[in-house]
């Protein structure tokens, strides 16, 4: 096994906490039927997809959401329960990577969309910071910017080819089963933080 030079981290579910049933609690109160078949941790339908790669934008989103549910909700109704999910930040992570930005290349890899980014940086800044989020990391690739997501193998592919950093030498580090196992596809190391385990607490 290569030594690790890099690390790309996933964000929700690893820095970033989240609850995903918090959304579909939201979007069943709004009647939206098995809105857990429309999106999820482990699986997202073309609607999600697509706004997770950038195919289609915010507004356009709302209305084909819509569209697929039959509903008339408000773009802010939408947005509330869509961004219900996000939650906190770990405080203690975000230090963690402080300290080991000396001896890594840290880089930042997340399924996310443009309404999320909006929100999580609102969660982030409701605080005082010392330092934009992103300035973690060497370099954050948002899958809506980059126009592929996570565990699609040419995400990860996408991601090595820009840094120019070899698969072997870097570890990848996400909450989901999936996207390890499309990493590991990629040539890279991996591992799999198990719910109630931080980042800080596997030994790097």
């Amino acid at each position: 096994m290569e030594k690790i030079e890099n690390i790309i981290f996933d964000l929700g579910g690893v820095i970033l906490d989240i609850d995903y049933n918090l959304t579909r609690t939201a979007f069943e109160k709004l009647g939206v039927a098995h809105f857990d078949e429309m999106y999820s941790q482990a699986s997202a339908n073309q609607l999600f997809r697509r706004l997770e790669t950038g195919e289609i934008t915010e507004n356009a989103f709302y209305t084909e959401l819509n569209t697929c549910t039959g509903l008339d909700l408000s773009p802010f109704e939408i947005k509330k329960a869509w961004d219900a999910m996000l939650l906190s930040f770990r405080e203690k992570s975000l230090q963690f990577l402080d300290k080991i930005s000396s001896t890594y290349q840290l880089y930042l890899l997340s399924n996310t969309n443009y309404i999320h980014i909006d929100a999580f940086k609102k969660i982030y800044y409701c605080k005082e910071r010392k330092k934009p989020f992103e300035e973690y990391f060497n370099k954050v690739f948002y899958s809506c910017e980059i126009g592929f997501r996570k565990p699609d193998r040419i995400c990860y592919q996408c991601v090595l080819q820009d840094l120019s950093i070899k698969a072997g030498r870097t570890l990848f580090i996400d909450d989901s089963a999936q996207n390890i196992e499309g990493a590991k596809k990629a040539g890279m190391q991996t591992i799999l933080l198990i719910p109630g385990n931080n980042i800080e607490d596997l030994g790097l």
